[in-house]
């Protein structure tokens, strides 16, 4: 009999290890299944976006190219002005007899080519001597030609721009360069003029930086960068007129101080990283964080193998895909229709929020949503120019991270300068509809001449 009460005790102990173990598991697979929809691996927002609406009635899959019916869209021809030359093809005389020609052509442009895709232009400056002292003299050269060097501000230009906005290493730049413009040039060189644009960024770039502690509202988001190997952050500012890009060792808050001052009383637009909660608290930023982030998190929990998390957590999907149903239907309602229907979600959301299920993860979760802490995720219902997601800021960083997994990260203070600089000139000038070519092209001329530089804003 004792034996048998030794027994049963054991096989009690050894079940409660399994039950843990089996837990532990549990929790290990959940974490391994996080994906885009349940987790802030990459950018998503899927329900996030209108639900699309299904046609009821069954079609045919369409073929590729145009439709039947549809109105057909082409390119519009070249103005007279804008062509070189024109090329006119006739019947020969044996050919025409008994036709009447008309003064009516069938007509094809071509874009070609020149046959040779850039010209040299050598520079000359006089030398004097004065035969009383000996010295030489040299007549005055342009400061623009003289700093530039072999490469001209448009060829310079273009080298910043496939290496900026093309994503494009130096050894691809040389092989364009060697196979297509039968040019060539070293990779030295194209790093000097790369260094030489990013100069004349600078000017640029740091008006923007001025301007960040002005701002009342900033979306800003991070990503990870390497620099000689060592683990660097890639942060993002951005508004409606612009976008700055700034690389440093930090991820924390301090990061923040820097850019936007003690005094930045704003709104921040971000995820729940603990930076940004500690920079708002220690100064009188106010912060949105983002929902996209939360539905993420929210769903991770909706398929989680534990079924009191899973049932919690669709229920609180059931809320977060009421609310933005009702702000994309916002302009099919009146203000206080929506601001009634809003203000229901919200305190349905929070009430099933702030009763978590007893299990450490639900618990964590329903702790950012006490009291006026829920307020960070709502700031948008009472500000307007406030977006709930923080999903335009990682659409900017979306060209950083391309061009981090080409380049492999920089070597250097220089290198980081300039992707600064550059991401941020691309990024500025695709909101303000600037070219970019046009833009470093004149940065360059300012640059050299000391004079007249571009500004974004």
């Amino acid at each position: 009999m004792q034996d048998k009460d030794a027994i049963i005790k054991q096989l009690i102990e050894e079940n409660k290890k399994l039950r843990e173990y089996i837990k532990l598991l549990e929790e290990k697979i959940a974490r391994l299944q996080k994906n885009s929809n349940n987790s802030s691996k990459p950018p998503s927002s899927d329900i996030v976006k209108p639900k699309k609406v299904l046609r009821k009635v069954a079609r045919k899959k369409r073929k590729r190219g145009g439709q039947h019916g549809h109105r057909k869209f082409s390119r519009r021809p070249f103005e007279p002005e804008q062509v070189d030359e024109i090329i006119e093809y006739e019947f020969k005389d044996k050919d025409v007899e008994g036709l009447k020609s008309l003064d009516q052509w069938l007509i094809i442009q071509q874009i070609e080519l020149p046959e040779k895709m850039y010209k040299v232009i050598e520079h000359r400056a006089r030398k004097y001597l004065d035969p009383v002292t000996g010295k030489v003299h040299i007549a005055p050269m342009p400061d623009e030609i003289r700093k530039g060097g072999l490469l001209g501000a448009d060829m310079t230009a273009s080298v910043a721009f496939m290496k900026g906005g093309c994503h494009m290493s130096y050894t691809t730049i040389q092989q364009f360069f060697k196979e297509v413009m039968h040019l060539d040039i070293s990779r030295g060189l194209l790093s000097k003029a790369t260094q030489k644009a990013s100069q004349s960024l600078a000017t640029a770039y740091d008006q923007l930086a001025q301007r960040l502690p002005e701002q009342s509202y900033l979306g800003i988001d991070e990503t990870g960068h390497k620099d000689n190997g060592d683990k660097h952050w890639t942060w993002c500012f951005q508004t409606t007129e612009y976008s700055l890009f700034h690389i440093d060792k930090s991820r924390g808050s301090g990061v923040l101080f820097d850019l936007l001052g003690e005094k930045f009383d704003g709104i921040i637009g971000c995820d729940y990283w603990g930076a940004y909660r500690k920079f708002a608290r220690l100064t009188n930023a106010t912060v949105q964080h983002c929902m996209a982030h939360l539905i993420r998190e929210v769903r991770f929990l909706a398929e989680h193998s534990i079924k009191k998390l899973s049932r919690w957590g669709n229920e609180l999907l059931h809320w977060l895909k009421k609310l933005f149903d009702t702000l994309h239907r916002s302009d099919q309602m009146t203000a206080k229709g929506f601001a009634r229907r809003m203000k229901q979600i919200k305190q349905g959301f929070l009430s099933r929020m702030r009763r978590p299920p007893n299990h450490r993860l639900a618990k964590k979760l329903s702790k950012r949503f006490r009291g006026k802490a829920a307020e960070t995720y709502f700031r948008f219902l009472t500000e307007p120019c406030v977006e709930p997601t923080n999903n335009a800021s990682e659409r900017q960083i979306r060209h950083t991270v391309i061009d981090r997994r080409i380049t492999q990260g920089t070597r250097g203070q220089a290198g980081m300068r300039w992707c600064e600089r550059i991401w941020t000139t691309i990024a500025t000038c695709k909101k303000q509809k600037q070219n970019v070519f046009d833009f470093i092209h004149q940065s360059l001329l300012a640059h050299w001449t000391n004079k007249n530089y571009p500004l974004f804003l």
